[in-house]
């Protein structure tokens, strides 16, 4: 069995463990999590779950919600199941599956989210097959995200993503093209007065409100994680997306 270490969300609140080596949680789901404006019985999937982060952080701040997680890694997927089994959460399951090949009935889910693997593949891959798995995007792997992404989607669901600055313009073409619209940007910036290298991406199903983009949120100051970031990393805040 591989090593796995122990750790916690959002404070300490939330058991999770996670492999010692390949691919390591960092903001991105918790961020994401907390973009997610689902209520209460409401069903969510969420595209390469990783060992659960994402889910976990939901579940705690929306009890009742039902969350559903995709892997393709089979060892990752179990890894899920026994976090979501750790805390309690009997509304979270975990299966093992391609994100672009869902094995599930289209409009099916309320709200969907995901990190999808960005890096480029001309780039130098990770010797961990694992982490490489995670990050390495072939071309066309964040349409085809999108497209099985949206397919689970209900009139009116959400589709939300966290994604680097390169992929924007290809992001909001896909969701245009299976007709989501309001997309909204809202900025990580990782300090005041710098570029945002990373942002999170919202939109709607079968809706035509018009685009937007939000305040963001400022990850760090002088004295580290700004009081904002905090609240939502260590507090399980939701993101807001209007000012």
């Amino acid at each position: 069995m591989e090593e796995t270490t122990a750790g916690g969300l959002l404070g300490g609140s939330v058991a999770y463990r996670q492999f010692a080596e390949g691919h390591r949680s960092g903001f991105e789901p918790v961020l994401l999590a907390a973009a997610i404006q689902a209520r209460p019985g409401e069903r969510v999937l969420e595209a390469g779950t990783g060992a659960g982060a994402g889910l976990l952080c939901l579940a705690a701040r929306i009890p009742g919600v039902f969350g559903l997680g995709v892997e393709r890694d089979a060892a990752t997927a179990r890894l899920a199941q026994s976090n979501f089994n750790a805390n309690a959460f009997a509304n979270l399951f975990c299966v093992q599956a391609d994100a672009t090949a869902l094995p599930l009935a289209p409009q099916s889910f309320d709200h969907v989210f995901a990190n999808p693997p960005w890096f480029d593949v001309a780039g130098t891959a990770s010797p961990n097959a694992r982490r490489s798995l995670a990050h390495q995007a072939k071309p066309g792997l964040l349409e085809g995200w999108i497209a099985s992404l949206t397919r689970t989607l209900r009139p009116r669901g959400s589709i939300t993503l966290i994604l680097p600055a390169s992929a924007f313009a290809t992001a909001g073409a896909a969701l245009r093209a299976h007709h989501c619209g309001g997309i909204t940007l809202f900025p990580l910036w990782p300090r005041a007065n710098q570029p945002a290298k990373m942002a999170i991406l919202t939109a709607r199903a079968q809706i035509k409100t018009p685009d937007a983009i939000a305040p963001g949120l400022i990850l760090h100051d002088s004295g580290g994680i700004t009081p904002e970031a905090q609240s939502i990393l260590r507090d399980g805040a939701e993101i807001t997306f209007s000012s």
